[in-house]
C-alpha cells in the first residue's frame, strides 16, 4: 500500500523573518564607511567577532578609559515617519562623544547597536553612514556594531539604535569638577537646535496642534520644520580638546535630559552653585517657538530643552576671555551666562520679564 503522506514543509531562517543575504550585504555596502573613520591605534574593519584598539598606538602612555553609552530617543519616530535617516547616526555617536569629552577623555572608538524588525538595507546604509560621519566629526573610530534583525519585537517600518563609546584622558588630566570654586565663570557653548532630548514633548506638540512638518518653519521660511527639528546635535569634541589639554578648563557639562537645571549641577562640588542667567544669550528662534507653542513656563524649558546652550564650561574667571576666543576661533558661539556662587550644590536659572516668555522677572532651581 503506497505512503501518500505529504512531507512536512522545510522551515528556513529566512521563512522566519530574517534574511542572513541581507544582513551580509550590508556588512559589505557599509565597509568603505567604517574605513573612512581610521584612525592612530585602530585599522576601522569590520567583520571580526571584536574590534581592537591600540592605546599606545593614539599616543597615550598611561591612560584611564572612561566609556559612555546612549540612544537617540524618540527623535527616531520623527525619522521614521518622515524619512529622515541621514543624521540620526550623528546624533547617536554625539550623544556619547560629548559625555567622554565633559571627563576630559577623547574619544578613541565607537560601537553601534541597530535593532529592527526587517532589515531594509537602504534606510540601514543612510542611518550607519551618519554614525560613521558622526565617528569622524568626533575623531573616533568605528571598530564594530550589530545589526539585529528581530521579527515580531518592532512595528514594520520600525527601529532602534544604542551607541558605545570609549575614550582616553592620561592619568591625573581627568576632569572631575572638584576644583570648581565660587568665582569660576560660566561659558555656554551654543547648540545646533533641539540636539536628542525633549522630543516626547515635541511629538506631543506636533500630533496636538496639528504641525504641517514638511511645510517652511513659521521662524524660518528657508527651512522645513523637519529640516529644523531633525538637525543633527552639535560634537564639540575638536573644538574643546585644545582648551582642555591647556589645562583651562575645570568642568564641563553636556545639556541632555534634564537640560541646564539638571545637568550643570552634576559637575560641581558641594558648596558651588550654577547662576545662570538666562538675559545673557538670546533664545534661539526654534525653542522659541516650540516654547510659545505648547504654552511652556520657562521653568519647564530649562529642565527639559538645552534652550540654545549644548554645553556649559566652567573656568576660573581669569581665563575666561582667552578661552572664549580659543573656542570662537574654533567655529564656536560661546556666551557668558553665569557664574559659580557659594551655596548647596545645584543651579539656578533667572530671567527677566519676557525673557523666554517669562510675564515678570522669574527663577528656577534644582539642588542635587
Amino acid at each position: 500500500m503506497a505512503d501518500n503522506t505529504t512531507p512536512p514543509a522545510s522551515y528556513t531562517y529566512a521563512g522566519a523573518g530574517v534574511s542572513i543575504e541581507a544582513g551580509n550585504a550590508l556588512v559589505k555596502a557599509i565597509g568603505p564607511l567604517v574605513r573612512a573613520t581610521r584612525r592612530p591605534g585602530a585599522d576601522a574593519e569590520i567583520g571580526g567577532f571584536g574590534g581592537f584598539f591600540d592605546p599606545k598606538a593614539a599616543g597615550y602612555s598611561d591612560p584611564l578609559l572612561v566609556a559612555a553609552n546612549d540612544g537617540v530617543g524618540t527623535k527616531l519616530k520623527l525619522a521614521i515617519d518622515h524619512d529622515a535617516h541621514d543624521t540620526v547616526g550623528i546624533d547617536l555617536v554625539a550623544m556619547c562623544a560629548n559625555d567622554l569629552i565633559v571627563q576630559g577623555a577623547e574619544p578613541l572608538f565607537f560601537l553601534d547597536y541597530f535593532a529592527t524588525g526587517t532589515l531594509d538595507n537602504g534606510v540601514a546604509e543612510r542611518v550607519i553612514a551618519g554614525i560613521a560621519d558622526g565617528c569622524r566629526m568626533a575623531g573616533c573610530a568605528l571598530i564594530g556594531g550589530e545589526t539585529a534583525e528581530m521579527p515580531g519585537m518592532y512595528a514594520a517600518g520600525d527601529y532602534d539604535l544604542a551607541g558605545f563609546c570609549v575614550g582616553a584622558v592620561e592619568r591625573g588630566e581627568q576632569l572631575t569638577g572638584a576644583r570648581v570654586a565660587p568665582g569660576h565663570v560660566l561659558l555656554g557653548l551654543a547648540s545646533s537646535g533641539v540636539h536628542s532630548n525633549g522630543y516626547s514633548l515635541v511629538r506631543r506638540l506636533a500630533a496636538d496642534l496639528g504641525w504641517r512638518l514638511k511645510a517652511p518653519a513659521l521662524f524660518d521660511q528657508e527651512v522645513r520644520l523637519i529640516d529644523a527639528l531633525m538637525a543633527p546635535t552639535r560634537i564639540y569634541v575638536r573644538s574643546l580638546l585644545p582648551v582642555i589639554r591647556g589645562g583651562k578648563v575645570d568642568a564641563l557639562a553636556h545639556i541632555t535630559g534634564g537640560g541646564l537645571l539638571e545637568n550643570v549641577p552634576r559637575v560641581l562640588p558641594e558648596g558651588a552653585h550654577a547662576m545662570i542667567e538666562a538675559d545673557a544669550w538670546e533664545q534661539p528662534r526654534l525653542m522659541a517657538f516650540l516654547q510659545a507653542q505648547g504654552n511652556i513656563e520657562p521653568g519647564e524649558m530649562a529642565r527639559t530643552f538645552n534652550c540654545g546652550i549644548g554645553m556649559v564650561l566652567a573656568v576660573p574667571a581669569e581665563l575666561a576671555h582667552e578661552v572664549a576666543a580659543e573656542l570662537e576661533a574654533a567655529g564656536e558661539a560661546v556666551s557668558r551666562i553665569g557664574e559659580i556662587v557659594e551655596g548647596q550644590r545645584g543651579c539656578t536659572v533667572r530671567g527677566s520679564t519676557e525673557t523666554w516668555g517669562g510675564r515678570g522677572d522669574w527663577q528656577a532651581q534644582h539642588l542635587a
